[in-house]
């Protein structure tokens, strides 16, 4: 049995990751998904979270939100909605968008969406969390 599979994250506009990978950690609707390679086929809803990918030894991270993932044994796609690189998040946006999200679920007001707002917190949660490995 090999000792990497291939792993792919990508969204409508990019290729994020295209890499052999020992492992991998990713967030799917109902919970984490742990992946070595061999691991049984399956197809999962992506959620939203920090992904991560160890690569030649290393760890990678990527915030992600939405899509699928397909997993077979030698290989891994996700395909996501959104995903950033830790490069491409802005602190400050995102860490005024968790206090927004949070502002509006401790108080909420007349027509807010509770589920849009948690969609948000979570978001930027995960943008936050793969931002801290810069």
């Amino acid at each position: 049995m090999s000792e990497t599979f291939r792993m792919e994250v990508a969204t409508p506009e990019r290729l994020l990751l295209a890499e052999d990978a020992q492992e991998a950690q990713i967030p799917a609707a109902n919970g984490y998904l742990g992946i070595l390679p061999g691991h049984a086929p399956l197809m999962a809803e992506l959620g939203t979270g920090e992904l991560s990918v160890k690569v030649h030894g290393r760890t990678l991270y990527l915030a992600v939100s939405g899509g699928w993932v397909e997993v077979l044994p030698d290989h891994v796609r996700v395909l996501a909605t959104l995903a950033e690189a830790p490069s491409d998040i802005d602190l400050e946006r995102a860490q005024a968008a968790l206090r927004r999200a949070e502002e509006r679920l401790k108080h909420p007001e007349p027509g807010v969406d509770v589920a849009r707002a948690l969609n948000a917190l979570k978001r930027a949660r995960a943008r936050l969390d793969a931002a801290s490995h810069k």
